[in-house]
């Protein structure tokens, strides 16, 4: 088992975390809803414990869903049956080998949200989106979920700012080289972060036609804890306005995550 996997099995929380960055959520979900077909066949690849899964689901399409840790692919069983839904598959694997996993098998949608979180390898980052087009139908859509460079600075500037003491340098050469290796004592763990004008370049080698490429946080992170407090009525309207302004150059430089969206030629 390799301290990846270790960390989500044993120290991390993934289930909770996007009750906890709802903000990011209900962004992506609504873009789900947009770019995916009805009654569609998805592979959520890194699925984690079943959040976007389940919402699929529950929308009606067939969702197959495959991690990297064996307690998250766990977790997706449970908590499917637990909402009341059948994910046609929970499989642990490895994204760079999914058409080994999955042999002879296509899908309309392809969900590729957390493997470029942790592949430190360009060589590897590149496998992994190329598996993902080998499992993904001509013109279904592939979406793709980006850590940036800056969500550490964030990170950093809305939590414990005193850090950047000893962190300076590492907070703004994530700008450079995106690899994060991380310490024994970290709170995460190894981590790629992409420089969010380089995304567009990474998935222009790949044959797809670029739908959109936004902000799933926007300038949520430096307030998110205010927004979460909000009556529904306006929370959802900051979501409305977060979702015309997510796809700005200049939102792209002040956010956490990134969504890609394209669909195969």
């Amino acid at each position: 088992m390799n301290r990846i996997e270790e960390y989500y099995n044993y120290r991390y929380d993934e289930w909770g975390r996007l009750l906890r960055h709802r903000i990011e959520y209900e962004m992506t979900k609504r873009a789900l809803d947009k770019y995916i077909s009805p009654n569609s066949s998805v592979l959520d690849v890194g699925g984690g414990p079943g959040r976007y899964s389940i919402y699929l689901a529950q929308k009606g399409h067939e969702v197959t869903l495959v991690d990297f840790s064996e307690k998250l692919v766990e977790q997706a069983a449970e908590n499917s049956k637990n909402a009341g839904v059948t994910l046609k598959d929970c499989i642990h694997g490895n994204a760079l080998y999914l058409d080994k996993i999955l042999p002879d098998r296509q899908f309309d949608a392809v969900l590729c949200m957390g493997p470029m979180y942790h592949l430190l390898e360009e060589s590897e980052r590149r496998q992994a989106i190329e598996q993902c087009m080998i499992k993904l139908k001509a013109g279904g859509i592939l979406i793709v979920s980006f850590i940036s460079a800056y969500a550490p600075l964030l990170d950093c500037l809305g939590h414990f700012p005193e850090a950047v003491l000893k962190d300076k340098d590492n907070l703004l050469g994530y700008l450079n080289d995106g690899r994060h290796v991380a310490e024994p004592d970290d709170a995460f763990t190894d981590a790629y972060f992409f420089n969010p004008m380089e995304i567009d370049k990474f998935m222009a080698d790949f044959k797809l036609d670029k739908i959109r490429i936004f902000a799933t946080d926007c300038y949520a992170p430096l307030v998110e804890g205010k927004l979460m407090e909000l009556p529904e009525e306006i929370f959802q309207s900051w979501i409305d306005v977060f979702e015309q302004i997510s796809a700005n150059t200049e939102i792209l430089g002040c956010c956490e995550h990134i969504l890609y969206i394209g669909r195969k030629v």
